[in-house]
């Protein structure tokens, strides 16, 4: 039996744990060698945040620190990653140096007398975005439909928000509460806030908000109205075109942290 049949339980079972937590972590899998290795193709392992293995194996201690380098940055910026852990004569007849990136797979150096060649894809598994939707209006109810279709994490309360998750918060309230919630939101650490309402209608609450102790900076956060200028009219379109925003905004942020 190959280490990738051995430890198929073990992996799905510590990365279920780690996705119940709402934790980052990383596949590696061997997907080819040359030469004397100790792992061969198929041998998988799980990475935690920092890098670390927890379950599974990928040999000695060779492709330790390359495996670990590319888990972290591939968690960074949610990017898969083929790296190949190849000796110094390798590199050199193929005229690349170590932690170069050539045609999608980046090049380290293994200093390990076996001298041979192991290509590894890491694959990063990431919590998914919360989104914070406040209120029971007829948007707020559509947009909890909606959301999960798209991949987002679904909560009523900003005050659940994890530090290691992106936040978003739409308050739809709509009549009921707005002033509590936009505090609750702008008080908590969020990453976006968008209101469902006119211009006219958050100026009058953002009066209300300088009186309370807010500053302007946390006040301009605030999208209002929420959502793409669709022309949306029911619940549903007006939800839609929240979530079109929402995505706009969140591939925006991701590109940011990426450069």
């Amino acid at each position: 039996m190959t280490p990738a049949g051995i430890f198929s339980i073990d992996l799905a079972e510590a990365a279920q744990k780690l996705r119940d937590k709402d934790e980052p972590f990383a596949f590696a899998t061997i997907v080819r060698t040359v030469g004397s290795t100790a792992a061969k193709p198929g041998s998988k392992a799980l990475l935690s945040s920092d890098g670390t293995i927890l379950q599974g194996w990928l040999g000695g201690g060779c492709t330790r620190g390359a495996v670990k380098r590319a888990a972290l940055q591939t968690l960074q910026n949610g990017k898969p990653q083929l790296v190949s852990v190849a000796p110094e004569e390798f590199l050199l007849e193929k005229g690349v140096t170590a932690g170069e990136e050539v045609d999608g797979t980046r090049f380290a150096r293994n200093g390990c007398p076996s001298r041979g060649t192991v290509d590894i894809f890491i694959e990063p598994c990431l919590p998914s975005p919360q989104l914070v939707v406040m209120g029971a209006s007829p948007v707020a109810q559509a947009l909890r439909k909606l959301a999960p279709q798209f991949h987002w994490s679904v909560t009523q309360d900003p005050q659940q928000d994890k530090t290691s998750q992106e936040c978003f918060v739409v308050i739809a309230t709509q009549g009921y509460g707005d002033l509590d919630a936009l505090k609750a939101a702008l008080t908590a650490k969020t990453a976006y806030v968008a209101f469902v309402g006119s211009s006219k209608k958050y100026a009058s609450l953002a009066g209300k908000l300088t009186n309370a102790g807010f500053g302007q900076f946390c006040i301009d956060r605030v999208r209002a109205p929420a959502g793409l200028n669709l022309g949306a009219v029911t619940p549903e379109e007006i939800s839609l075109s929240i979530l079109a925003q929402l995505v706009l905004e969140r591939r925006a942020l991701l590109k940011k942290n990426d450069a």
